[in-house]
Parts: C-alpha cells; structure tokens; sequence
C-alpha cells in the first residue's frame, strides 16, 4: 500500500467518499498532492506529474508563481482576514475594471457564491423569478445551479440533485448550447418571466466547447427584446485567453458578469461585475441581499493582483500555441492507436472526447466515452502526467509549461496507449 491510498483510507472514514469535491475522487483513489512548482505537482509518494488540471483553471502562471508566494506571505505578516474595508481589495478591483471594461464588482469568495448572487440579483432588478441555463452549464454547487449540470455532476451520471425543491427546479429552465432554435422556443413562451439567461461563454464543465458563430449574438438579443438580462460566467475564461473577459472578444456584452479562479491568484475568490445601475441594486445600497465573511480577504486580493499584474505583462499567444501543438498531437497518438477521438479546445484550454462526432453542446458530449478516457487518465499518471480527472472537465495549458513538457507529455500518452492496447488485445 503506498501512501496515497494509506492517507485516502483515513480519508474515507473523516469525509463523505473520501473527498472534499467530488471532481477530485476518481477509482481506485486519488492520489495526495503534497507540494507543487510550475508545471509540476509531486505527491506523497515522491511522484512527479506535469500537470494540466492546474488546480482546475486558477493557476495559469504555475503552481507556487514566486511573486504569489512573496505577496501572501507578505499581507500574512500584516493581517490575514480583517472583515473590514481594505486597500486591497480596493487595487485588485480597479485592476479587473479596468481590464474588463466594467463600472463596479463585488467580490465573494467563491465562483458559487458569485453565480448564485447574480442570479439573485438579476430577479431582483427585473422582479422576475425563471433563469435559463445551458444543459450541461455548471455555475456552481447552488440549488440554481443544479438542474442538468456539468462538471462532477456529468463525472457521476447525475446531471442534477437529490435536495432541490421542485419550487426552486421549477423556475430553472434548461436549453442546449449552441441550439438557438431550443433557445428562441423558450423565450416566445416565457419571455415576459424571464429575469436572466445565464452560461459560460465558452463551456468549461462538460469538456471544452465553444460558441458556435451567431450564437452569444442571439442570446444577447433575445435578452434585449425581452427585458432579460444576460449572465456570463466567465470564473473559468476571465483572463484565460486575454488580459480581460472572453466577451471581449466575442464582441458581445453581457449585463452582468461573474469571475473567479484566474483573479485570485489560487486562492478562493469570485466577483460579480456591470454597470453601476444594475450593481447599486446590491445591499447596502440596495434591496437584494449579499454578503460574506472572506469576500475582499487581503490575503486573496493581494495574490490576485499579483497574478493580474503578471499576465498584464504575457503573450497569451504563447499558451495558445502550445495547446494547439499538444492537442492535436495527442489526438494523432490516440487515433494511431486505433481509439475513436476528438479534440476541443479554444485558446489555452483543451479536453479529449473518446466520441466519434465533433462535440458543439451537452448532447453531443454525453455520446463520449468517459471509462476510455479515464483508462488514459489512469495511464498517464503511471507516465508523469496528470490530466484532469474526468471526461467532462478541462485541461488547461499555463505559462509555465515548455514544449519539453509537452513533448514529455506525448512521448508518455505512446506508452499509455500502448499499454491500453496490450490489454484489450490480452483480454481478448
């Protein structure tokens, strides 16, 4: 018994399955991260892994970035968690509106906590009560948020929740990705109920997948048309491909937008930004409620503006090319070794889908195969690498791995798949 499943046995018997979230459980345990640098993760055991799940998207520079490290150390000799109006959280909020092009931002602890105040606040400015969301689309672990979900959820074959009220399901409506026609159907029978539309941008949590042409546009103008609002949750894209939002680049403006990851340099952060009159709505100023111990937390604030100050200065260009480079290498080994695969990725993050059709929205990604891809997953690590651990995740590319590590990387999938197609054929 190594060390890692020595420590997950303890584990089992302190926390439900083992686990904190479920996306870090996978069979037959996982194994314990004990410290990192840059591309690199080691675990108990004295095993090194590149890792591409990077945390699941925050660490963009790199595990332990130097600069972090020096600033929380540094507000730690200070103070740590004041639950007091700080400069710190003043710096970092100016930096992100500025960047994004935006009036005000609250800031909260999480990218849950942010989806979920959004939503709440989009009813309260339109006084309306039915959201849509994308089938597939994760915002976060809040009741709102759990109707035909992604991420964990899909990992577990559950795209929904045992504990939501059918009070509150009832007023979730879910349409597909990528599907304007499912979209517009929604709106000519509900539009005058609907207080928001809310989706990722780019899909972060059913495997990578991007807005086909036309489609952020007409959600946009839907919104316009029936007096709804449109919510972007970029906690995954915010600052992933540019130093700003992924609307940006899109071209299309949402009403409110929430953050996350990436701003806070690792450590646990979410934020909520728009115009100042939707904004204002919020309490104190305000009648729709927010609040929240560690939101504006020194410690986060200083690390997130550390890491903005870092990427300000970075050619994403660079990560961008790299992942191309990885993934269409890894989908050359993988079909060469005779395994149905395609390939998503946009900018610097990517996913595999074990699926034979190119993947556009929840639909598409639910014909993938997720025990194939988990048998890869399981493969690399015995090769040094470190994937996200499930299908319908995403890997990511930071501006601390190197074309070694990607070449390190591939020459470990050969073997992986090698290996993979030894088995079959011995079973057979």
């Amino acid at each position: 018994m190594n060390e890692s499943e020595r420590l997950f046995e303890i584990s089992r018997r302190i926390f439900p399955g083992g686990v904190n979230s479920p996306v870090r459980y996978y069979q037959p345990f996982p194994i314990f991260i004990r410290s990192g640098s840059g591309p690199i993760i080691r675990d108990e055991d004295g095993g090194e892994y590149i890792d591409y799940c990077l945390g699941f998207g925050p660490h963009i520079l790199g595990h332990s970035f130097q600069p972090i490290v020096d600033a929380i150390s540094s507000q730690a000799r200070e103070i740590i968690s004041p639950g007091t109006v700080n400069r710190a959280e003043q710096e970092l909020g100016v930096m992100i509106l500025d960047a994004v092009n935006e009036e005000q931002i609250r800031f909260a602890s999480s990218g849950t906590e942010a989806t979920m105040h959004a939503v709440r606040l989009a009813r309260g400015v339109t006084g309306r009560k039915l959201i849509v969301k994308m089938e597939g689309g994760y915002h976060g672990a809040h009741d709102y948020s759990l109707i035909k979900s992604g991420s964990g959820n899909l990992t577990f074959g559950v795209p929904s929740s045992e504990g939501i009220p059918p009070e509150v399901s009832s007023t979730v409506i879910p349409v597909n990705f990528n599907d304007a026609a499912s979209l517009e159907a929604v709106f000519r029978t509900k539009g005058n109920e609907i207080a928001g539309v809310i989706t990722e941008p780019v899909m972060g949590n059913t495997g990578v997948i991007p807005p086909e042409s036309g489609f952020l546009e007409r959600i946009r103008e839907l919104c316009d048309s029936h007096g709804s609002l449109l919510i972007f949750d970029e906690v995954i894209t915010g600052f992933r491909f540019h130093y700003g939002s992924f609307q940006q680049i899109a071209g299309v403006r949402a009403d409110l937008t929430t953050y996350g990851k990436i701003i806070g340099g690792g450590l646990p952060v979410g934020a909520i930004a728009g115009p100042q009159n939707l904004m204002r709505n919020l309490s104190p100023a305000g009648r729709v409620y927010q609040a929240g111990t560690f939101s504006g937390n020194p410690l986060t604030m200083r690390a997130g503006t550390v890491a903005l100050e870092a990427l300000r200065k970075e050619s994403y260009e660079k990560i961008d090319l790299l992942a191309d480079y990885l993934l269409s290498s890894m989908v050359d080994v993988i079909r060469q070794a005779g395994f149905t695969v395609t390939g998503n990725r946009v900018g610097s993050m990517f996913q595999l889908f074990f699926n034979a059709s190119i993947v556009k929205n929840y639909t598409d990604a639910m014909k993938s195969d997720p025990g194939t891809y988990m048998k890869i997953f399981r493969s690399m690590l015995k090769e040094g690498v470190y994937l996200a651990p499930g299908q319908f995740e995403t890997n990511f590319v930071s501006f601390s791995h190197s074309r070694n590590d990607a070449d390190k990387t591939i020459e470990g999938l050969v073997n992986a798949v090698g290996k993979i197609g030894e088995d079959r054929g011995k079973r057979k």
